[in-house]
């Protein structure tokens, strides 16, 4: 499917279409002024959704001649002069500068015959904003939290409530969860989707048997306020939800995307003291500017001595009982994260276990009430399978693909996963400055390659990490094979920001 396809489908997820109520009786006419071709001036249209901002507005008449100008109030104190015909349709777009609920009006005037027609229609904007949350745990299917007590079935599933749930109001659109399974006995995977929506072919977690595996996920929630947490393994696992943030559709914060910046390396001492994290220790990093509320980042735990957890949270507050990035000795582990600053733009790290870690961070981007990325959800969509894709697979070692999507949105929500590992290796994501015809014409320049790691992986593992990806000018985004030996790449689409 083209990038162009999936925005149209994912447009078609929202109430998207509004038409206007049925004609209105026009305006007297002019004593003995009969209509011309014998009807009266009646004005026809309908809204559609163009934008996460914006809409496209369509405007007909019920006759061919004259044509006349129809003039649009947009409902935020814009107005536009179009001409409608019945010869043709009249489309035209609009982009609020705030999200929310519209009147548009639109007035068709027939000066010679003294006739008119007005029509209205509500709309409300596609595009959700970020608010931050917590950290909190919502779901701990050990302790009951959030649900019955006891592990999830396998090919079963649980369910978590987001709206309405504490300080989250009814009406979200999407919930940003850190979701976590452990306790696990077998190989399995778990998906996450709105209550009500048909459960994805899409996975959000791979694990294996002794493992405890966590991955940030941006899910639609459901109308009935739930998220569905579903267990595709055989065997029960356990299953932790904590929310950082949920999206509405009213004024919040949007989202202003990067290529990834790494703003903290303890092996070398970038952003933060030189060495490893002590056991239970923790530091603090300042990564925002003022007007940012919260920050997308990609966190990765190296060198670990022995098993444990790490917890990232606003600075200033004490570190709550949630975690990001879990992790056994020796193991290198990222995971993608977001997190509420504290008033001065920082967070802090902690590392929950009891011996030393190194830890990386990496920005990717910021919420802000002066940012207007809007977040719209898709139903997931599979766009890379090097697994099926002749085009596409085997992902080379050392090399990369790159993978056109859509030049009107700012950044893509993806979940990456990489999986038939021969070897150790990790993936980086990075914008790519090549357009598509430079790469069909044999043009394209060589991307440098990207200092950044999503994720890290050993041979025979199949690892998971959401990605909010900023793509290139011309909407390419690359996926780099940091490894020394092939593999498999699997990229679903789960949303995308968009300014206008």
């Amino acid at each position: 499917m083209s990038a162009a396809a999936i925005v149209a489908a994912s447009i078609g997820l929202i109430p998207g279409t509004a038409q206007a109520a049925d004609p209105v009786k026009p305006a007297t006419q002019a004593a003995g002024a009969p209509a011309a071709n014998g009807a009266q001036l009646n004005l026809f249209m309908s809204a559609r959704v163009s934008s996460a901002h914006g809409f496209e507005l369509t405007t007909s008449l019920n006759r061919a001649a004259p044509p006349l100008d129809t003039t649009i109030e947009w409902g935020d104190g814009t107005t536009e002069t179009v001409t409608a015909s019945g010869a043709w349709e009249t489309r035209t777009k609009h982009a609020y500068k705030e999200l929310g609920e519209y009147t548009i009006k639109a007035t068709v005037v027939d000066p010679a015959l003294g006739t008119s027609d007005t029509k209205e229609v509500r709309v409300k904007t596609a595009g959700s904003e970020f608010t931050p949350y917590g950290p909190t745990r919502l779901l701990d299917t050990r302790s009951g939290t959030g649900t019955v007590k006891g592990k999830v079935n396998g090919y079963s599933s649980t369910r978590v409530k987001i709206a309405g749930n504490g300080g989250i109001p009814t009406g979200v659109t999407a919930v940003a969860l850190n979701v976590t399974a452990a306790n696990t006995t077998s190989a399995g995977h778990v998906s996450v989707f709105g209550s009500g929506n048909t459960r994805p072919t899409a996975s959000n977690i791979n694990f294996e048997a002794g493992q405890t595996v966590p991955n940030l996920v941006i899910a639609q929630v459901g109308a009935d306020g739930y998220v569905e947490l579903y267990n595709g393994g055989w065997e029960p696992v356990d299953l932790i939800a904590d929310v950082t943030g949920y999206f509405g559709q009213q004024e919040a914060s949007g989202y202003t995307p990067q290529a990834p910046a790494r703003v903290v390396d303890t092996r070398n001492g970038t952003g933060t003291q030189p060495g490893p994290v002590a056991g239970q220790g923790s530091f603090t990093v300042k990564v925002a500017q003022p007007g940012a509320t919260a920050v997308a980042l990609n966190v990765t735990v190296t060198n670990p001595q022995e098993a444990g957890h790490l917890t990232v949270h606003p600075a200033g507050q004490a570190a709550p009982a949630t975690s990001n990035v879990n992790f056994t000795a020796g193991q290198t582990v990222a995971n993608s994260v977001i997190v509420p600053v504290g008033k001065n733009g920082e967070i802090t790290v902690r590392n929950g276990a009891w011996a030393p870690s190194d830890v990386i961070v990496e920005l990717v981007g910021t919420y802000g009430t002066t940012s207007a990325g809007a977040y719209v959800p898709v139903a997931p969509v599979r766009q890379i399978d090097t697994r099926e894709s002749w085009s596409k697979g085997p992902w080379p070692a050392r090399e990369y693909l790159w993978q056109a999507f859509s030049v009107e949105q700012e950044a893509w929500v993806l979940n990456t996963t990489v999986t038939n590992t021969r070897g150790a290796g990790f993936l980086s994501v990075a914008p790519d400055y090549n357009s598509t015809g430079d790469y069909t014409n044999g043009t394209a320049g060589s991307p440098a390659r990207p200092l950044s790691s999503t994720l890290n992986w050993t041979a025979g593992k199949t690892v998971a990490n959401l990605v909010q990806a900023r793509a290139g000018d011309f909407g390419i985004v690359d996926f780099w094979n940091q490894g020394w030996d092939r593999a498999d790449l699997i990229v679903d689409i789960f949303g995308y920001y968009d300014n206008e």
